[in-house]
């Protein structure tokens, strides 16, 4: 059975918040889009409202899912979503130690978690 794992591309002005995780050891460094699993019971929008709150400290509002569904690993799986802050200023609350304002043509100079780079890609191409 496959588990969702929801991201969120926080958009401000054509540039998307990345964030540098600190943890595991394998992702340390790496870069990501913010979010987490959906918990059962639980929409994959309301799972990405509350990760990007735990992690960042701030509340959003879904804008759109990116179009495509990527593997991780241990049968979890990728949704990515724009979203647009509602209030909040995000600071590196919980598994990430600093975040970065990004434009898709600046996509390439970060070192992306490799789970993440398709997905990346994907939100880089624009709407489908």
């Amino acid at each position: 059975m496959k588990v969702v794992v929801v991201a969120g591309a926080i958009e401000r002005d054509g540039r998307y918040l990345a964030a540098r995780r600190t943890r595991p050891d394998w992702a340390a460094g790496r870069w990501e889009f913010p979010g987490g699993k959906v918990e059962a019971g639980e929409s994959e929008e309301s799972a990405l409202s509350r990760e990007l709150h735990e992690e960042l400290g701030v509340d959003t509002e879904i804008v759109r899912r990116v179009s495509g569904e990527w593997a991780l690993h241990d049968n979890l799986v990728l949704h990515l979503y724009v979203v647009h802050l509602l209030s909040g200023e995000p600071r590196a609350l919980d598994h990430h130690d600093e975040l970065r304002w990004v434009s898709p043509a600046e996509f390439d100079q970060i070192p992306w978690l490799e789970s993440d780079v398709e997905a990346v890609k994907s939100l880089a191409q624009g709407p489908t």
